[in-house]
């Protein structure tokens, strides 16, 4: 258990975490998850958001929930969200709060400048800066009397983009529940259900890349690289929603027919056993054309050990290691990323065995939910112990 700190009235201190909404993502996971280290260390934990689905889990671990409209970008609906907070900061006693996201975090600030409460923000992607305006409304982001990047790639991209004291800027790189990324405790019956699901072939690698169906996630890469594996047995599996992106999705589909891949080319659609899929496949494919911020499938995959073939950039860079448990190639491109995968299916027996050794111990020392969880801590025990010593 984390060591709890008492607040200058001597207290157990109340942590607020806000952000739009509670639906799925990795921004979401990282609130809860949080939400529940805090509670089992014998804080007190609040969120506010405007709901979704994961409002159950979070309410499960022993959080508070408190639906504000807070995935509002009107500035007037900003301002009301801001006084809202401001009365939840003297209603519950709030000693941090915690923004996730730009909006929110625009109504945390004002709030938490009224009441001079400390507040935090989580840098979470390479915000685009297609101007004056969006760069200052970006910079809400490097507000926070702490600010956490969730990589060494957020952090560089936020001091060479944005004024800032180095000395507030806190790197804390995502974490997954190791616990369930456990191949230990994924059931046979677990991966049949879903094999069955996908109508996989006995004795045919698979190939996954998981995301939702957008462009910036590559999935047209990997279609066009299974063009290049036409020699190779192999099933390439795209796993995520479309999330009503139709017309994308035709569009992929029109791919793999103009290519003739419809018997190696298969849309999953959603995933709700994401360990069995990753067990289910051979090596996992991180895509991107864009940097991401962090690159939560490289990590999940690992700690399954899986080996990676990801883009060479952006956060994904960071939590694959060349050769050791995966491949970095140039992102969009085709011919490179089927190279990569040709290398990585030819892993067998006590290779594979090694590297799998290896992926599971990295994301184990390096990228867990307890790491995660405990680092944002000491982040709040770092304010709270300048309160008390201000008092």
């Amino acid at each position: 258990m984390i060591e709890t700190q008492i607040t200058p009235q001597g207290k157990q201190p109340t942590v607020l975490q806000v952000l739009p909404g509670l639906v799925t993502g990795g921004v979401e996971r990282g609130t809860v998850d949080m939400a529940d280290a805090l509670v089992q260390a014998g804080w007190r934990a609040l969120v506010a958001s405007s709901g979704g689905p994961m409002v159950r889990e979070l309410e499960r671990a022993g959080a508070t929930h408190i639906t504000l409209p807070l995935d509002s970008k009107n500035p007037f609906r900003m301002r009301k969200n801001a006084t809202a907070l401001q009365q939840l900061i003297a209603e519950h006693g709030i000693d941090i709060v915690h923004a996730r996201s730009r909006a929110p975090a625009w109504s945390a600030y004002w709030a938490t400048r009224r009441t001079g409460t400390p507040f935090v923000t989580s840098f979470h992607a390479p915000y685009k800066i297609t101007g004056a305006v969006k760069r200052w409304y970006n910079t809400i982001m490097t507000r926070g009397d702490r600010v956490i990047a969730i990589s060494e790639f957020i952090s560089r991209h936020i001091l060479d983009n944005y004024p800032i004291d180095p000395l507030i800027l806190r790197v804390i790189p995502r974490g997954v529940d190791v616990a369930r990324f456990d191949p230990d405790l994924v059931s046979a019956e677990r991966m049949i259900q879903l094999s069955e699901a996908w109508r996989l072939e006995d004795g045919v690698p698979v190939i996954m890349l998981p995301g939702r169906l957008t462009r910036w996630k590559g999935q047209s890469v990997l279609i066009q690289a299974m063009a290049h594996l036409r020699d190779v047995p192999a099933l390439a599996v795209l796993v995520g929603s479309d999330q009503g992106r139709v017309a994308y999705r035709q569009e992929l589909e029109t791919l793999v027919e103009t290519l003739d891949l419809k018997r190696t080319v298969r849309f999953a659609g959603e995933c709700r056993d994401m360990p069995a899929a990753y067990m289910l496949s051979d090596v996992v494919v991180s895509a991107s054309t864009e940097p991401e911020g962090f690159g939560r499938v490289s990590v999940e995959a690992q700690a399954l050990g899986r080996p990676v073939v990801g883009s060479n950039h952006g956060g994904v860079a960071e939590t694959v290691l060349p050769g050791e448990t995966g491949w970095l190639v140039p992102s969009d491109d085709p011919v490179a990323l089927a190279g990569a995968l040709r290398e990585a299916l030819g892993l067998v027996g006590e290779e594979r065995a090694r590297w799998a050794a290896r992926a599971m111990d990295h994301v184990r020392q390096n990228y867990s939910k307890q790491l995660m969880c405990a680092r944002t801590i000491a982040v709040y025990h770092e304010l709270l112990e300048d309160r008390v010593r201000m008092a």
